[in-house]
């Protein structure tokens, strides 16, 4: 084998630490709000937009010339675009295990849902939110809870100091607070 391909380390202290793994079975967590989101959307397709595209393409087929016809063409890409969607939100609600965050309100250790705040060595403070992966947006900073942020904070309490994992090396951050939504109100 061609050394070009071999890989060697300056250091050996890194070798032991990974990320935590995944668990088994597949779940699909998501907060109460996410998952009315995901059913909200899959309802609006059902109920309303495929519904119209039905009646387009309908339309567009009783004109005649189906090759050249393009609300026809389009209609039925549209129509495939929609079912697909429609398919993969089923999926995705079939498997969902909707987990509500406050019940762990007053909590300093991290579950899913949790607000963490954090610093990594320079000291620089972080604040992300653990959601599920269909509602994870890291504009907001919302990270998946199997982001491998994520993954290295879950069971930690306020003031562990763990190792992250990133793509550069290993990282030192310390948990500084967690907060979870109060009971009944809004993530």
């Amino acid at each position: 084998m061609s050394k070009a391909f071999t890989r060697e380390t300056d250091s050996d202290e890194d070798d032991d630490v990974q990320l935590p793994a995944l668990p088994a079975g597949g779940k699909n967590y998501i907060t109460p709000a996410g998952y009315a989101r995901l059913r909200a959307e899959w309802m609006e397709l059902i109920d309303n937009e495929r519904p119209k595209v039905v009646e387009i393409v309908h339309w567009a087929a009783s004109n005649g010339d189906r090759s050249e016809n393009g609300d026809y063409l389009y209609g039925k890409k549209r129509l495939r675009e929609i079912d697909r969607r429609i398919r993969f939100l089923t999926k995705r609600l079939e498997i969902a295990e909707v987990t509500d965050p406050s019940v762990h309100h007053g909590s300093d250790q991290v579950f899913f849902g949790a607000t963490v705040t954090y610093a990594d060595e320079a000291g620089l403070e972080r604040t992300i939110t653990i959601l599920g992966i269909d509602e994870a947006d890291s504009l907001q900073g919302q990270v998946s809870w199997v982001a491998p942020v994520a993954r290295t904070l879950l069971k930690s309490r306020v003031g562990d100091v763990l190792k992250l994992v990133t793509p550069v090396g290993v990282e030192e951050i310390e948990v500084l607070a967690v907060q979870y939504p109060a009971p009944g109100a809004p993530l």
